[in-house]
């Protein structure tokens, strides 16, 4: 609890005197008669400080959150000794006490829309505790500032990031840390540290160190309701969102050795001969995580502008979609006997139709898909998909409006690999993160200067 106090201030014996109290949430203006008392001050029941209430306002009765909360006493040897105001949320107001006692103010804003109860405490010239418990309503804040939360509450696989949507644009930093500071993020088995990346003026990421805990339960959930974060501009009410992770399976692509390492929690359930992209289309390193899976696609050169002899109109099957741009992981019977042996692709990772439709079967959104060893670019962090945990966790903080720069001088580079380490994944050397390695400090595989056009499909 918030309690201002002013200490002890002995005083000499005197006659019974009164004690008046003035409290002030301009333009509401509350006047509190004081009452005598008069025996043992230490033995005596806290009077009533506040015979009288007058209440003075010109906005039906309601204060003006954008104006400071004031509680003082008159100056005649009364003081005020401890004040706390909470709002129905059970928020305290942080405030100041003069060194005199005689003054108490508010010195963070009050919320808007927000009923208010205040407790004050006094002591009158001959140590007698007085009491006054006051209720007070702020304005409304009119439209105010939204979130919505995704994904959909649903089971999701454990790369699945939490995203925060905002009604309203919010471009400076200190605005951006009072918006932050009221979105909460829990789970249950509990996950790594984690923290909140403002992708834009309107989205915000949010992802632990390491992956989810498998089969946890993840509730996130705004308390901005009533908050001001910036002029004129209040915090709304919003639902909360809980979503649920499975198992953690990671699908680990080797763009050298053709070869995909299926796993289920740490352990190589299924290794699929596979092809990804040729030279001038290569597929993209670094991980990403499953957006949505299409049974059929009609997949179209002519949508990403590829013409010639490169040019195609395919029926595909079994199609998990892991870039918006169309990179998928799908069946491409047309292309067996180069699986497991070149690659020979325009971007996607082909296999064949029967291994198509088990990976199909074996993943959800949110699961892991990492690319290693291609001569592809690293997949970016957040404009094709989710791309977050390619960001190490220093740089991932750097985009916390709390911790780092809150993204207003936009996202960080992604660090370069190490030219010298190995990137196979091998059945004990997992290429996948660890409570105790940093999933965005893994091996990303090099990058060319420009990213090659991706395949691009377009259902019938």
């Amino acid at each position: 609890m918030t309690h201002i106090r002013t200490g002890d201030n002995p005083r000499g014996a005197r006659l019974a005197s009164r004690c008046a109290l003035l409290i002030a949430i301009s333009p509401l203006a509350v006047g509190l008669a004081a009452c005598s008392s008069g025996g043992n001050p230490l033995a005596a029941s806290p009077y009533d400080a506040a015979a009288k209430v007058v209440y003075g306002t010109a906005a039906g009765g309601k204060a003006d959150p954008n104006k400071p909360l004031d509680v003082s006493v008159k100056d005649d040897g009364s003081r005020i000794t401890d004040v706390t105001a909470t709002d129905t949320a059970g928020r305290f107001v942080r405030g100041e006490l003069s060194a005199d006692g005689l003054r108490w103010h508010s010195t963070a804003p009050l919320a808007a829309g927000t009923h208010y109860t205040v407790r004050v405490s006094t002591e009158d010239s001959d140590g007698h505790p007085g009491r006054k418990v006051l209720s007070f309503d702020t304005t409304s804040a009119g439209a105010g500032l939204h979130v919505t939360f995704g994904p959909d509450a649903g089971t999701y696989g454990v790369g699945q990031p939490i995203t925060a949507t905002l009604s309203k644009p919010v471009h400076d930093r200190a605005a951006r840390a009072a918006v932050e500071a009221n979105l909460r993020v829990s789970s249950v088995p509990r996950a790594s540290q984690g923290s909140w990346y403002w992708v834009d003026d309107k989205t915000l990421h949010y992802r632990p160190q390491t992956y989810w805990p498998t089969n946890a339960a993840i509730t996130v959930s705004s308390t901005l309701s009533g908050v001001k974060v910036q002029d004129k501009l209040y915090g709304g009410a919003d639902k909360p969102l809980t979503v649920h992770t499975g198992d953690r399976i990671e699908a680990i692509t080797d763009a050298a050795t053709d070869q995909m390492t299926f796993k289920d929690d740490g352990k190589v359930v299924k290794t699929l001969p596979v092809t990804t992209g040729k030279p001038g289309f290569d597929t993209r390193n670094g991980i990403k995580v499953v957006l949505e899976k299409e049974q059929f696609v009609q997949m179209k050169s002519e949508t990403v502008g590829i013409g010639g002899a490169d040019a195609y109109d395919l029926p595909v099957y079994w199609a998990t979609r892991v870039t918006w741009s169309g990179e998928y992981v799908h069946a491409a019977p047309w292309s067996e006997g180069s699986q497991g042996v070149a690659n020979v692709s325009h971007g996607c990772t082909g296999m064949s139709t029967e291994n198509a439709e088990w990976f199909f079967d074996h993943v959800r959104q949110g699961d892991i898909v990492r690319v290693v060893n291609s001569h592809g670019p690293t997949m970016t962090p957040f404009d094709n998909g989710f791309g977050d945990w390619n960001l190490s966790w220093s740089q991932w903080k750097q985009g916390s409006a709390l911790s780092g720069g809150g993204g207003v001088t936009g996202a960080p580079k992604q660090q370069e690999p190490d030219p010298g380490q190995s990137q196979s994944p091998t059945p004990d050397q997992s290429q996948s993160p660890s409570p105790s390695q940093d999933p965005g400090e893994l091996d990303a595989g090099s990058r060319p200067t420009t990213d090659p056009a991706r395949l691009q499909p377009q259902a019938l």
